[in-house]
């Protein structure tokens, strides 16, 4: 298929990375509108959510990642996520790295989601040139009706399935003994531990996990989960 035969549907909030730019300029076709999920669609079946590494770690700490996973599983057949960036950032932005790669490993595991790192936005946009242009091998529609993310209880166990060690049943689990998705981030590892299938260690780690400071929050009064 040759590249003006290409065609790829960009969210609008993609508009400031510059990478609808550079896809445009090779001469795909892109059409901008508000996707209700997922950044790029690539082929039928096929959405990209690209995200910084900085984005990336944040989306885990406030529960976005998980929903969002969910949600392209549920969507579309061929789900992937760009991780773009310098990923020796993620010492300088958080002080366990583990938050990252747990996260990660949750994702491709969990998920069964690809993630592809980046360097920069210029290789992202190679990047989705080449995935866009295997769409000639999917026949169907590019767009498709998305409900919105309205189911509260998915929410809660996407926000408690971040921490490390936790799937769905655990989870659960923390729910229904803590009453909510506060009362389970606030738990210590003692009340944590006794939960079934979670035990000491695992119990330690999520508490490191919660209680462990933000690099850049010594650099300035950040207020914390409490003072939102």
């Amino acid at each position: 298929m040759k590249i003006n035969d290409l065609r790829m549907v960009i969210d609008e909030r993609e508009r400031k990375s510059g990478i609808p730019d550079l896809i445009k300029n090779i001469g795909v076709k892109v059409e901008m509108m508000t996707l209700p999920v997922g950044d790029y669609i690539v082929a039928p079946e096929t959405i990209v959510e690209r995200k910084s590494v900085n984005d990336f770690i944040s989306s885990v700490f406030d529960g976005r990642l998980f929903d969002q996973c969910s949600r392209l599983k549920e969507h579309f057949e061929h789900p992937a996520i760009v991780i773009e960036g310098n990923v020796d950032e993620i010492d300088k932005i958080t002080e366990n790295p583990l938050v990252f790669y747990g996260a990660l490993s949750s994702v491709i595991l969990d998920f069964k989601i690809p993630v592809i790192p980046t360097p920069n936005a210029s290789h992202t946009a190679k990047l989705l040139i080449s995935m866009c242009a295997r769409q000639d091998a999917v026949k169907g529609p590019f767009l498709k009706k998305i409900r919105k993310s309205g189911d509260l209880k998915q929410q809660q166990l996407s926000i408690l399935c971040s921490l490390p060690g936790v799937g769905e049943k655990l989870a659960t689990r923390m729910l229904e003994k803590f009453g909510s998705t506060s009362n389970s981030l606030n738990a210590s590892s003692v009340e944590l531990s006794k939960i079934n299938g979670m035990g000491e260690s695992r119990a330690q780690k999520i508490r490191k996990i919660l209680d462990t400071k933000n690099k850049d929050e010594k650099k300035t009064d950040q207020k914390t989960l409490h003072d939102v």
